[in-house]
């Protein structure tokens, strides 16, 4: 099979290639997984920080890709659960022990024995992979493959923020920085609390004039103060100055939700201008998120096939994939980008 394999980290301003496109076995699924053939993987932010290594795998080689629709096409024992041509999806969470509290608890995000699809075991960058039955969800025939792929992070994670930032109908939000997960995002927000008002801040007037065009009641740069004070906001920015302003557009009461696996350090300065008074003061609060849970994922997919909810996207070959990674490193661009490695 052909598959665009990562066999170290790399600034992708210095090496534009860093993932081969390679001939190598197919391989085949041990108990409990599926092979799946792909259809298609969304290209996400995340696979960036791992080539560049702010998210680097335990080891080398390693095939990317978490946000992966493919078809069943064989499965080991004890994955009875899926038949050959079942149309299926994977993301980020390939795994975790199923035993410990936060597993328990309904976090299994949080599981020290988290396993990451792409990361911690060859994702969806190939014309085939296999993954744990356990963690893989069934996709309506009817969905498209390509708008559906983003669906399985840049949409779970952004449903997870959602639900943590606590916010009610009627209450206004903020997006901070609008990029694949975002855009999903204020789609999610219009279909299911008519009432809010979305204010997104993003840093070029391409990004700013889509969100407008999504629904968004004020778009402006990240700088700028929002028209009114906001009961959420969430940042999905990777620097750390928009936590800042968005401390500053935040009622009393407040909640910024950080949804960045990083944050780069070359504005780590900005942080020494936070100021308690006006930035944390009044019962303001900052929650990060981490991965997802199964339960985001076949939430959100659960809620986007019932809305019609799709991602707006840029296709690519697989052969084209280290195209799509520097356009993410460059920024700018509208929606999602996604590898098209098959037709249905």
């Amino acid at each position: 099979m052909r598959a665009m394999v990562l066999r170290g980290t790399h600034d992708l301003f210095e090496n534009d290639s860093p993932l081969e496109l390679l001939e190598t076995p197919s391989p085949k699924p041990a108990q409990g997984e599926v092979l799946i053939r792909v259809l298609a993987c969304g290209v996400c932010h995340t696979d960036m920080d791992e080539v560049e290594g702010r998210v680097s795998p335990p080891s080398f080689p390693i095939v990317p890709g978490h946000q992966v629709v493919g078809v069943v096409k064989e499965h080991g024992l004890e994955a009875r659960d899926f038949k050959a041509g079942d149309m299926v999806g994977v993301a980020w969470i390939g795994g975790a022990c199923g035993k410990c509290a936060y597993c328990r608890s309904g976090r299994e995000n949080l599981c020290r024995d988290f396993i990451a699809t792409g990361r911690d075991r060859d994702g969806g960058f190939a014309e085939f992979m296999v993954a744990d039955a356990n963690f893989v969800y069934p996709i309506p025939q009817e969905m498209d493959p390509v708008k559906t792929a983003p669906l399985l992070c840049a949409g779970a994670i952004g449903y997870r923020c959602v639900r943590l930032s606590g916010i009610t109908d009627g209450n206004a939000v903020g997006l901070m920085g609008f990029g694949a997960s975002a855009h999903l995002v204020i789609k999610l927000l219009r279909h299911t609390y008519p009432l809010s008002e979305v204010f997104v801040f993003a840093r070029g007037e391409r990004e700013r004039q889509f969100a407008a065009d999504l629904g968004a009641y004020w778009s402006g740069e990240i700088e700028e103060h929002s028209p009114k004070q906001l009961s959420a906001i969430i940042d999905t920015t990777p620097v750390w100055k928009p936590v800042l302003r968005s401390l500053e557009n935040l009622v009393p009461g407040g909640r910024l939700v950080v949804n960045a696996i990083s944050k780069e350090s070359s504005d780590i300065d900005s942080l020494l201008s936070l100021d308690y008074q006006s930035h944390l003061w009044l019962e303001k609060e900052i929650k990060s998120v981490a991965n997802v849970t199964r339960e985001d994922v076949a939430g959100f997919l659960s809620v986007a096939s019932t809305l019609g909810i799709e991602a707006e996207v840029t296709e690519y070959r697989l052969e084209e994939a280290n195209k799509a990674l520097l356009e993410i490193r460059r920024g700018g661009g509208k929606g999602a980008k996604v590898l098209k490695i098959a037709d249905q």
